[in-house]
C-alpha cells in the first residue's frame, strides 16, 4: 500500500482539508499515476454537499486527472513509466453487459465504478479521486495524452471535454452544422470549441451580454440572449442541435421551438426540480429531447486525440489546494472562466 496526500470533505457541506489515505499497489493490469493536475467539476461541489444523496466520507472528488506513469503491473501492455495519462469520471465497469461490449461503459448496465464516491467491483473498497498524489487505475480506464496537449489544460477534457463531445459527435455534427449552446460555463465553453472545431457554425444562448467576447474569441458565430423575445422569432426551427448546460429551472417547452424538425435538444446539466414538458413543441416538429453523458472510453481517447490535432484545450485558472473552498464559492457565483484546475504540487 502507498500513503497518498489529499484534500478531502469529512463530513456534507464541511470544508475540505488535508487526509492521508492507502492506495493500493499495482496489479498485473493497473498503472499507478503520479497526479501533476486535477480539474474542478461542478459535480464535486454536488457530491461534497451531498446534494445528489448517497454521499459517503472521507471523500476525495477529482475526475479529470492527469499525470504521468509511475509503475505499471507485470501483465500491462498499453502504458509504460514516463507516459502522459489522463483518468476520467469512471475506472471500472462490468465490462459484460451489452453496453460495455459497444465501448460505451458510461452506460454500464450494472453500473460503472466512478473515480471517486463509488465502490470497486468488491462492493466494499471505495474509491477516492484526484485530489491526491496518486491514482492507481486499471489500464483499460487509462488514457493516453498527446505531447500537443499542455497536462494542466487537458485535465478539464475528461469531463468537460468527453462530455460535450460525445453529444456532437453522436448527432453527427460536422460542416454546415448550425449548433447552439446554452450556457457558456464549463461544459459550455468546451461546446463552443469543439462545435467550431468540426466545423459547425455555433450560436450561443446566455442569459446575458457578460461573455459575448469570450463567445466570440471560443468560436461563436452568434450570441444572443434567452430571455429575449427577437432570439425566438429569428431563430425559430433554425437549430439541428441545441447543447443545453443549464443546470437552472427553464422553460425548455420554449426553447424547443428553436429546434429543427427532427433536430434535437440535448441535456447535459441537471436542474434541482423536474420540469414540465409538453408534447406539443416535440410533436409539432418530430424534434427530439435527450440526454448524454460523458463518452465510453474508446469515445474519450477519440476526443483527446481530435483535440490534440485541433489545438482545443480547456481555459482554465490553476490554483494550489489549498484554496479549493475559496474556488468551490466561487463557482457558486459563476466566477471563474471557465475551469478550475488544481496543481497537485501544492499538496507535496
Amino acid at each position: 500500500m502507498s500513503t497518498v496526500n489529499s484534500y478531502a470533505a469529512y463530513q456534507a457541506k464541511e470544508a475540505l482539508k488535508p487526509y492521508q489515505f492507502e492506495r493500493r499497489e499495482p496489479g498485473p493490469h493497473d498503472v499507478m499515476i503520479d497526479i501533476h493536475y486535477c480539474g474542478v467539476c461542478h459535480s464535486d461541489l454536488h457530491q461534497v454537499r451531498d446534494e445528489w444523496g448517497g454521499a459517503t466520507f472521507p471523500m476525495v472528488p477529482g475526475h479529470e486527472i492527469v499525470g504521468k506513469v509511475s509503475q505499471v503491473g507485470s501483465r500491462v501492455k498499453k502504458f509504460k513509466v514516463g507516459d502522459s495519462v489522463g483518468v476520467g469520471c469512471m475506472v471500472d465497469s462490468c465490462q459484460e453487459c451489452a453496453s460495455c461490449g459497444e465501448g460505451l461503459e458510461q452506460y454500464c448496465e450494472k453500473g460503472f465504478v466512478g473515480t471517486y464516491n463509488s465502490k470497486e467491483r468488491d462492493g466494499k473498497t471505495p474509491t477516492q479521486g484526484g485530489y491526491s498524489t496518486k491514482i492507481v487505475v486499471k489500464e483499460d480506464f487509462v488514457l493516453k495524452i498527446s505531447p500537443r496537449l499542455p497536462l494542466d489544460k487537458a485535465a478539464p477534457l475528461l469531463c468537460a471535454g468527453i462530455t460535450t463531445y460525445s453529444p456532437l459527435r453522436h448527432w453527427k455534427v460536422g460542416p454546415g452544422s448550425k449548433v447552439a449552446v446554452m450556457g457558456l460555463g464549463g461544459l459550455g465553453h468546451m461546446a463552443v470549441k469543439l462545435a467550431a472545431a468540426m466545423g459547425a457554425e455555433v450560436t450561443v444562448i446566455s442569459s446575458s451580454n457578460k461573455k459575448k467576447e469570450d463567445a466570440h474569441r471560443l468560436g461563436a458565430t452568434h450570441y444572443v440572449l434567452g430571455s429575449e423575445d427577437e432570439t425566438f422569432k429569428k431563430y425559430n426551427r433554425y437549430f439541428d442541435l441545441i447543447i443545453n448546460t443549464v443546470s437552472a429551472s427553464l422553460d425548455l417547452n420554449r426553447f424547443l421551438g428553436l429546434v429543427k424538425r427532427d433536430g434535437a435538444m440535448v441535456l447535459l446539466g441537471i436542474p434541482e426540480r423536474p420540469e414540465p414538458i409538453h408534447p406539443f413543441p416535440l410533436v409539432m416538429g418530430r424534434r427530439s429531447l435527450a440526454g448524454s453523458l460523458i463518452g465510453g472510453i474508446k469515445e474519450t481517447q477519440e476526443m483527446l486525440d481530435f483535440c490534440a490535432e485541433k489545438g482545443v484545450a480547456s481555459d482554465i485558472e490553476l490554483i494550489p489546494v489549498q484554496k479549493i473552498n475559496e474556488a468551490y464559492e466561487r463557482m457558486l457565483k459563476g466566477d471563474v472562466r471557465y475551469r478550475f484546475v488544481i496543481d497537485i504540487a501544492s499538496l507535496k
